[in-house]
This record gives C-alpha cells, structure tokens and sequence, in this order.
C-alpha cells in the first residue's frame, strides 16, 4: 500500500465525516420549525438525486439483484436508524447525539453472533464491555436521562443491523446498488409519514434540505472511497474525528459545552470502536466494509 494513498484515504475519511456532522447540523438547524419525519423524506429525497447521476454512468443493468429482501431489510433498519438519529439531534447537543451514532460498532460483534454466527474473541468481548461503559457516560447516568438518548442509542443498534445484512450480501452486491436500493426504499418508506405530518417548507428550507441530502451522500461516497484506497483498520481512527467536528460546531452555533464525564465516554467508545473494527478487518476482506457508512 502507497503512503500516499494511506495519507488521502484519512483526508477523505475526515471530510465524509465533516460532512455527516455538517448533514447533522443542518438537521439540528430544520428541527426547531419543520417536523423530523420530513426532513427524513427529503434526506433520503434529495441523497437520491444526488446518486442518480452516478447510477446512469454505470448503467441500469448494475441495479438488478436477485437479494431484494436483503436490501429491503439493510433498507427499513437504515431508514429506522435516521428516524432515531434525527431525533436525537433535535433533543441532544451535536456532540452527544454523534458520539450515540457511532456505537453502532459496538453492536455488530454481537448481532454478527447471533444471525451470522461469527466468533467473538475474548479482546471483542472486553472492548464491547469498555464501549458500553462508555455509553453509560454519555448516557448521563447520575442525573435524568433524557429519552432521546435513548432513542439514539436504538439507532445505533439499528444501524448496526444495517451494517450487518451489508455484510451478509456483500459477496453478490456492489456499493453502487446497495446504496442505491437503500435511498429508494427509505425514499417510499420515509414517504409515508407524510400523509400526518407534512409540513410545507420554506424557500430557505428548501435550500438547507438540498444540501442536507448532498451532504449525506457525498459522505457516503467518500467514506467509500477512502476504504477503497486504504485498509478499513487504518481508516477507523479518522472516521471518529466527527466527534471533534461536532463538539466544534456545537460550541460556535449553539454554545453546546462538553463535560468531562462526556468527554470520558467518548475516549472509551473510540479507544473500543477502534479495537472491534481493527478485529474484524482481520477477519473479513476490505470490500465488506466499503459501504458501512452512515444510514
């Protein structure tokens, strides 16, 4: 492997990451006058739009799959994930609901075990106890948890769910498809709310939810591309650099503070998120984890 290539696989790493926390930021901003469940729509509208152009350079033929279901449960998990995630970023500060994002890590050994049957080493074991302890952290434990802590803690296993049928159908399903099937099938599922809570947005609305949707998509695809250009295991450690992207953000805009005890929490969630995803690209090839992005 290139230095180079090792070195620009981190930049795009931090920029997808930038980009989700600013995809995170944008929706914090929509929360305060436009009901979550459209924002979801148009996430999922406006990322779909963005993708299309990249769907016709390839051709339509890429798009036939004999694994619908698959794609339909990667789908309904993702889609339930950014319900929770959206949420807890219109209750949390920027920072907190992050760090409860990427605790998905800490679920996939798990889940893996159950449905996939995939052996859980004794170092997997203790790194999920240490993420866990974590959470409790920023969980907030000695005061009132807020619900939707909770719920985003949910999305976190729920992207993890997501993350893992990735994984079951990676052998036959490229990047391409896999996202494209999901911003369809979250794009009809996400649709259906609407029928209760439409809210027609405003000319500024518009704008903020077109970049929104790109900022999400662009971050898809550069996570990808920097997992194409450098291993997942040297790659991991920049991917939790939203944290820092975020407590930044939250600070300037909405003069979010971050404790110590969060800050404590967050170190044990990465110091544990680091060692699963090290473990596991030990065990499975690069391109499995091409398209664990956000939801």
């Amino acid at each position: 492997m290139q230095k180079n290539n090792l070195i620009l696989g981190c930049i795009f790493a931090m920029l997808a990451e930038l980009c989700f926390v600013g995809m995170g930021s944008l929706v914090k901003l929509l929360s305060d006058n436009l009901p979550s469940q459209n924002v979801v729509f148009f996430r999922n509208l406006f990322g779909l739009i963005v993708l299309l152009p990249l769907i016709f350079r390839l051709g339509i033929n890429t798009l036939k799959t004999d694994n619908i279901r698959w794609h339909f449960l990667r789908s309904l998990a993702g889609v339930s994930a950014m319900y929770c995630f959206f949420y807890a970023l219109s209750e949390l500060p920027l920072a907190d609901a992050m760090l409860l994002k990427i605790s998905a890590p800490l679920f996939i050994p798990i889940i893996a075990f159950v449905w996939l049957s995939e052996y859980i080493s004794l170092r997997v074991i203790m790194a999920i106890m240490v993420g866990f302890l974590g959470v409790i952290l920023v969980l907030k434990p000695t005061g009132t948890i807020h619900i939707a802590s909770l719920v985003g803690l949910l999305g976190g296993a729920l992207a993890a769910i997501a993350k893992v049928t990735i994984r079951r159908m990676s052998d036959t399903e490229p990047t391409s498809r896999i996202v494209f099937y999901f911003g369809f099938i979250s794009l009809v599922v996400s649709s259906i709310p609407l029928f209760w809570f439409w809210q027609s947005p405003t000319n500024q609305e518009w704008i903020i939810l077109l970049c929104l949707g790109a900022f999400g998509t662009v971050g898809q695809l550069l996570l990808t591309k920097s997992y194409i250009l450098a291993p997942a295991s040297k790659i991991a450690p920049f991917t939790y650099s939203s944290i820092l992207f975020a407590a930044i953000i939250g600070w300037v805009f909405w003069g979010e503070l971050i404790t110590l005890i969060t800050v404590s929490g967050a170190l044990l969630i990465i110091v544990a998120g680091v060692i699963i995803l090290r473990e596991k690209q030990m065990k499975h090839p690069p391109e499995e984890t091409l398209t664990e992005s956000v939801p």
